[in-house]
């Protein structure tokens, strides 16, 4: 399989740096219960604003509700059902807009949720599964199928399993799969006391 550790410029938790989204995916090989609980146990602990855990994610396991896989499945982007086709496990990341303890909106649902799912990601490299994660899917549809009040959003799909070899995917994504994974220089994005003063500039 290709592995793609970062290339740091410190070193970094190992896990933190085997982390990446593949979408070479494994049709054989269903996500264990035992696995996916894991998964959902890590994004369950994340850090939230007020402790709210303002997340849902809607599971859809290919090997134990074939119906509820199709239907997410069918809310992505055609160019991301070409390989998604393979995981075993898509899921449907939500954020609800309001607090819970007093019902008014909550500007940091969305952050939150996005905590809750980089958990779930690197619990799910421990476990010697992969997660690709995205942005490319009918969020209307996306309500629809899974029967989503009016009080969230959906904000991303999931992709979890395990990994395949390149060679299952199409060309034009398999150049993307054995590219070696980039960043921007850290002074780029991190800066020091102001914008623009790149943090390892002095």
């Amino acid at each position: 399989m290709q592995q793609k550790q970062a290339i740091t410029s410190v070193p970094i938790n190992e896990i933190i740096n085997k982390r990446w989204s593949p979408r070479a995916f494994d049709p054989a090989k269903p996500v264990s219960r035992e696995d996916l609980l894991s998964l959902l146990e890590a994004a369950r602990w994340a850090a939230s604003c007020f402790n709210d855990q303002p997340w849902r994610f809607i599971v859809c396991n290919r090997a134990t509700d074939e119906a509820a896989w199709q239907r997410a499945l069918s809310v992505l982007a055609e160019k991301n059902q070409r390989w998604a086709k393979n995981a075993g496990v898509l899921l449907c990341a939500v954020v609800m807009k309001n607090f819970n303890h007093n019902g008014q909106p909550n500007r940091w649902a969305t952050y939150d949720t996005g905590a809750a799912s980089t958990s779930l990601a690197l619990q799910a490299t421990a476990s010697g599964l992969i997660v690709h994660q995205m942005g490319g899917f009918d969020a209307e549809k996306a309500r629809t199928a899974f029967n989503l009040p009016e009080d969230c959003q959906p904000i991303a799909m999931m992709a979890v399993g395990y990994q395949a070899e390149a060679d299952n995917l199409d060309d034009d994504f398999k150049t993307a799969e054995l590219s070696e994974r980039t960043r921007e220089p850290l002074a780029e994005r991190f800066f020091a006391g102001a914008w623009g003063v790149g943090f390892n500039s002095f």
